[in-house]
């Protein structure tokens, strides 16, 4: 047999074997990236049904507490988004729907504090500084509501956010066993609305593998500090 020849048939075959590789490759990632985006899409609608069911008129009963959830602050200076936030929060409190305000967000470095702004601005508005309650350690919206629970033993529990996070928020305190209703406290446009809601899908579905699959722990807990107590307890000054 010519060598040239039979160097030529393994080279075809090799070509052969490795455009059958790619093609394999191809269809696996194009398989894993539709397995992927349809798991996306089923949990996204498992948090939204779930959390939407429980949307609802807060008035007509009470609650241990109005939950705060933070947002970007510039200094002690409430972003948009938060002061939004806690407006509804402080019609909340002045409707009756609780006496105990708590506020959680990041204040895990000493040149970036949510929870002090926070309680700056609820106390220029008139309320009392023993009913807001500062959770410095509510590094996302899953830390934020399993210490409402665990660490100020919340069981009731108002929260004022914006509806494309309520969803997601309220998800969270029913899988953690909370009675939850919310008040949307979208006022305003805030510039990125679009990215707000494309932003929810995956961080509804890792909401879904910490409240369902993985039963996640905190970033940290710590002692107790009753909702029923003072919330001067709570305060790093």
């Amino acid at each position: 047999m010519d060598p040239d020849t039979h160097e030529r048939r393994l080279a075809r075959h090799h070509l052969r074997m490795h455009r059958k590789t790619l093609w394999i490759i191809a269809v696996l990632l194009v398989t894993t990236t539709v397995l992927g985006l349809a798991a996306l899409l089923l949990v996204d609608l498992r948090v939204v049904r779930i959390g939407g069911a429980k949307i609802r008129d807060p008035k007509g009963r009470t609650y241990d507490c109005i939950l705060v959830l933070g947002a970007l602050v510039y200094g002690d200076v409430p972003s948009p988004m938060l002061k939004d936030r806690l407006d509804g929060a402080l019609e909340a409190y002045r409707a009756g729907l609780s006496d105990r305000i708590l506020v959680s967000g990041d204040h895990g470095r000493a040149d970036y504090d949510e929870v002090n702004a926070m309680r700056i601005y609820l106390e220029e508005e008139g309320i009392p500084p023993e009913a807001i309650f500062l959770d410095h350690a509510g590094f996302d919206t899953y830390d934020s509501l399993y210490r409402a629970r665990d660490v100020f033993e919340v069981h009731s529990i108002l929260i004022c956010t914006q509806r494309f996070h309520l969803l997601r928020a309220i998800y969270i305190a029913d899988r953690l066993g909370l009675a939850a209703n919310g008040v949307d406290t979208a006022y305003r446009r805030y510039g990125r609305d679009t990215w707000y809601e494309v932003r929810e899908i995956p961080a509804r579905f890792k909401s879904f593998l910490d409240c369902e699959v993985l039963h996640s722990p905190p970033t940290f807990l710590g002692e107790t500090i009753p909702i029923s107590g003072s919330g001067l307890a709570t305060r790093d000054e």
